[in-house]
């Protein structure tokens, strides 16, 4: 495969063991390089901003800056922008996951998460899709919904037409383009082409921040019909 093709990968974790565990996962794949590791968050957003990979496996709990912070430093880089960050966590709902999607990366992963999600989440990382399944949105966002005001002006969603409030809605539910194209009668490809002209409308990194901005502007609550 061509170098140009390999999707370049940072492991970030104060856990020597953990990240020479990562990498021989992640290296043994044919489309896969970890160009490099960080035991720390200074060190991650150094070597990002050095490196610039498709992604970055982040730690939340790392000494001299944690993942959080260091998600929030390589974020606010413009020259990062095609840089897509994967929490990974030791607890499922640590409420520092909630944090650091709203500082910008794009999912999250529990440590003990099988060999082979890792590895695919990696590759759907890459490519900017959402790393939350429906059930880990609702509940990862959707219990804090209901104590949410409206974070982002509320003419966030002026800038969009009904079918496309419609569309994010259902991204904000954690619904893939074949789910929404075949909730609202449409194909694939025209579902896709909604999604991408919102990202692009919101300023949105990936599809994990329209998720964000889903539930911050309660248009889940407003626009979902669970029938």
């Amino acid at each position: 495969m061509e170098a140009a093709d390999m999707i370049r990968v940072v492991i970030a974790d104060d856990q020597q063991l953990i990240r020479a565990g990562f990498t021989a996962l992640l290296a043994s794949e044919p489309d896969i390089d970890v160009v490099g590791q960080a035991a720390s968050g200074t060190e991650a957003v150094a070597l990002v901003g050095r490196l610039h990979p498709d992604v970055v496996l982040m730690d939340i709990r790392m000494p001299d800056g944690d993942g959080i912070w260091a998600t929030r430093q390589i974020v606010a880089d413009p020259q990062n922008s095609a840089t897509h960050i994967v929490i990974v966590t030791t607890f499922e709902l640590d409420d520092y996951v909630i944090d650091a999607i709203r500082a910008g990366a794009s999912g999250f992963l529990v440590k003990d998460t099988e060999p082979v999600e890792l590895i695919r989440a990696v590759r759907v990382a890459a490519v900017g899709d959402a790393l939350l399944s429906p059930g880990v949105t609702r509940r990862l966002l959707g219990r804090v919904a209901g104590g949410l005001s409206a974070l982002v002006d509320t003419e966030t969603l002026a800038v969009l037409t009904d079918r496309e409030r419609e569309v994010l809605a259902l991204v904000g539910h954690g619904l893939t383009n074949e789910e929404i194209a075949s909730k609202l009668f449409l194909s694939p490809l025209t579902a896709k082409t909604h999604v991408s002209r919102i990202m692009q409308k919101l300023g949105a990194r990936d599809r994990v921040q329209l998720v964000v901005t889903a539930y911050e502007t309660h248009l889940v609550r407003t626009g979902w019909n669970e029938d």
